[in-house]
């Protein structure tokens, strides 16, 4: 009996990323490495490993195969007579365990029916997590109260069973020993000094005397039970200690910045919770200014230094840089061997070292919102989003994740772009061409939650004698292992399956189908998207631009049909309609384009295109607008200022700001009060709608939006005309809807002059 699923079920990609979580660039793979050279766009996919699915949960030990370990699947051959099965990625032949011998063609395994599917391991149920807050408090006493509130708030979310600690910085490091009732008691490090994790441990009175024979193994030292203790033995305590709580006195000097220590901060964080081994841990950094004190340096306490901005980073006069950089990419690697998450929530008028910081985030998998104040709906209302709970009553985040990717032999893997770090994991399936973080099969991350989506990249290796026969199909598996916030150790499987093309160049075969009838141009632009923003780190964004307009050219080349030399001839195929429109979108966007953004700035919305799933990030690249007016229902409209029109309200979704805008005879008539009148209520219908949508869009997301509502032609209008197509300037013929001013070519123009350099 072989268990198998059609190619036309693979090839409804959207229902496949519901049942799945996953999403290929082709959904029909070249058959040689020559075809898939030609194809530009790399056979890639993304994964979201904890996407909320409708997966049967099992309480068993999954049943590896003993040749390659991938894990029993819909695509195996299984023997329900001999209790065998045979993998499809490795043909090796494999008995079942005793618990499946009353198998039969009528009442076949769960791991036989579902492409995805959810393992609770029986194992020890480990340590609940550790949530270790460290909080700024240099930064304005308001401020500081907006922090305190929300943690008040986190600590009614957070489970009872959750471990806490508590570390506050300034010109120097305070721990907080939560055991002691009677008196906040805290112990100070040199904020100048820096401190490894061992010495962190020995001034803090941890010990590491042998264990005595016959007694019981002790898990940590009784000293360590002082700083991070159980929610519910301590949660008065800390309050108390919140509460008391006030700003540095020395944090104001004139003509000084604040001195903050976060490098230290961090330091003693990391070195405090290596030493509660088998504890997972999330440590919430929570910053209202850069680090001017001490190791990560990001600029000094003098305020004639101005912060670096991007023509200091490329004319190399970034002197900070180097060295602050080197410290936190040592503490991100720390984390990442220890198992712990690092979060930032940096909220400031002025840049706070984000940039200098992101490896932190990057390689734990850690989440990241930056405000301009902690009173803002958009840390407020994120910092609440973390702590929901599922059904069960589990916080919707994981620790201490490992991702392994497995495939058939005509695939191997290139590497991966995402939150992650390499576990160096050598086998015949790695590739020599690196995509991303490669050399290696598996990849750890310290923590996880719903949004975290991966591109995993692939090489076809078949040589071109020996191309692989359209009828085959190429298989690959995902596991992804991880434990939830109540110890559970929890293993997802992904198992999917893609048919060969017909060669890109070959002679036509009839029954098959050609590569491009199998190409997402959605998912194609997101990952590209990724690829190029990995790219943009250690190259100049011009020399990425030129690789992005290369790749577009040398596609649509390839897939369009058209008579040479002839631009008019030019016809692309259905399948890569919207694709040019998504690279130029990108072109003009903050993720490559440096002006007018801060290197925080900058490395914020990398670090958010690098996490989210393909909706979220094609978003990013190329916002929504819906127009909403007397003439219909709501209904979205093109991207360009030719959408722009007095009687009517946009809705502009860009992931990172929602915005309305009103265009004027709707602000004069809604500046008269109209909508007061009970004669008019349709156009109080008409200005309620957008704000029930607006708020519908808000939501889930992470980060919370910036929300603004505004008027064209007003100064937060700027929000909207940034990112529309520029269809009509003052240089234009005939302008229709609102004039842009910019030097910029429209999507029109640049279409020409793809099909040109096309047709060529």
């Amino acid at each position: 009996f072989t268990c198998s699923l059609s190619l036309t079920a693979c090839m409804d990609v959207h229902a496949e990323e519901e049942r799945d979580g996953i999403r290929f660039s082709w959904n029909l793979w070249p058959n040689t490495r020559i075809d898939a050279s030609k194809i530009v766009v790399p056979v890639a996919c993304f994964y979201t490993p904890l996407k909320k699915i409708n997966a049967p949960v099992i309480n068993i030990e999954p049943t590896s195969c003993k040749g390659c370990r991938s894990i029993l699947n819909p695509f195996c051959s299984v023997d329900v007579v001999g209790k065998l099965w045979v993998c499809p990625l490795c043909f090796q032949r494999n008995l079942f365990p005793p618990v499946y011998h009353e198998i039969s063609q009528t009442a076949l395994p769960a791991e036989v029916l579902y492409t995805t599917i959810e393992y609770v391991l029986p194992r020890v149920v480990l340590p609940p997590p550790i949530f270790l807050f460290v909080i700024d408090i240099c930064m304005d006493e308001d401020e500081l109260q907006a922090v305190k509130e929300s943690l008040f708030m986190a600590l009614n979310l957070l489970p009872n069973n959750v471990s806490i600690g508590l570390i506050t910085y300034g010109p120097t490091v305070q721990v907080y020993e939560l055991a002691f009732e009677y008196c906040p008691k805290s112990y100070v490090f040199n904020g100048a000094r820096e401190f490894t994790s061992k010495q962190v441990q020995e001034l803090l009175g941890f010990t590491t005397g042998a264990n005595v024979p016959g007694q019981p193994r002790q898990t940590y030292h009784p000293s360590q039970r002082r700083f991070v203790i159980p929610l519910k033995e301590c949660e008065q305590t800390l309050e108390s200690i919140l509460e008391g709580i006030q700003r540095d006195p020395r944090a104001s000097r004139p003509g000084k910045r604040p001195l903050r220590s976060t490098g230290v901060a961090l330091s003693v964080a990391l070195g405090l919770l290596e030493s509660y081994q088998g504890h997972s841990a999330r440590v919430m950094l929570f910053a209202g200014g850069p680090c001017t004190q001490g190791p990560g340096l990001i600029v000094s306490d003098d305020l004639k230094e101005f912060i670096r901005a991007h023509h200091d980073l490329h004319k190399d006069q970034a002197k900070h840089i180097k060295k602050a950089t080197k410290h936190y990419e040592g503490l991100a690697q720390q984390a990442s061997q220890n198992g712990t998450v690092v979060d930032l929530f940096v909220c400031s008028g002025d840049q706070c070292g984000l940039l200098e910081m992101k490896d932190l985030i990057r390689k734990t998998g850690g989440m990241c919102v930056i405000a301009e104040s902690f009173k803002f709906d958009i840390f407020k209302e994120s910092f609440s989003k973390l702590f929901n709970t599922d059904a069960s009553g589990n916080l919707n985040m994981a620790f201490n994740a490992t991702l392994d990717v497995q495939s058939s032999k005509e695939l191997k893997i290139s590497g991966i772009i995402g939150h992650c770090s390499s576990m160096d994991k050598k086998g015949p399936q790695v590739s020599e061409t690196e995509i991303g973080i490669g050399g290696t099969t598996s990849w750890k991350m310290c923590g996880l939650d719903p949004h975290s989506t991966y591109g995993i990249y692939f090489d076809v290796v078949n040589q071109a004698n020996s191309p692989t026969p359209t009828q085959q199909k190429g298989f690959v598996q995902i596991q992804t292992q991880y434990q939830n916030s109540a110890g559970h150790r929890i293993l997802r499987v992904t198992t999917i399956t893609r048919g060969w093309a017909q060669p890109v160049d070959g002679p036509q075969v009839d029954g098959s189908l050609s590569l491009s009838a199998g190409f997402d141009q959605e998912a194609a632009a997101a990952l590209m998207a990724r690829v190029a923003i990995y790219k943009a780190e250690s190259e100049e964004t011009f020399d990425v631009l030129r690789w992005l307009d290369r790749m577009l050219i040398r596609l649509v080349s390839k897939f369009a049909t058209y008579r040479k030399d002839e631009p008019s001839s030019f016809e692309l195929n259905r399948n890569f309609w919207i694709y040019p429109q998504f690279m130029f979108h990108l072109r003009r966007g903050p993720f490559l384009q440096l002006f007018n953004n801060s290197p925080d700035e900058t490395a914020f919305y990398r670090y958010m295109l690098n996490r989210e799933s393909v909706g979220n990030v094609l978003v990013m690249i190329q916002p929504t607008l819906d127009a909403y007016s007397f003439s219909g229902p709501p209904a979205p409209v093109l991207l360009s200022s030719t959408s722009i029109a007095a009687d009517r309200i946009l809705l502009l979704d860009s992931f990172f700001h929602v915005v309305i805008c009103y265009g004027e005879t709707i602000a004069d008539w809604r500046n008269k009060r109209f909508q007061e009148d009970p004669k008019y209520t349709n156009f109080r219908e008409l200005l309620e709608a957008p704000l029930f949508d607006a708020k519908n869009l808000m939501l889930d997301r992470f980060p919370h939006p910036d929300f603004r509502a505004c008027d064209y032609g007003s100064s937060q209008a700027r929000f909207l005309m940034a990112v529309i197509d520029p269809a009509s300037t003052p240089t234009s013929v005939k302008p229709e809807g609102g004039v842009v001013l910019t030097e910029d070519v429209n999507l029109e123009i640049f279409m020409e002059h793809l099909k040109k350099l096309a047709v060529q």
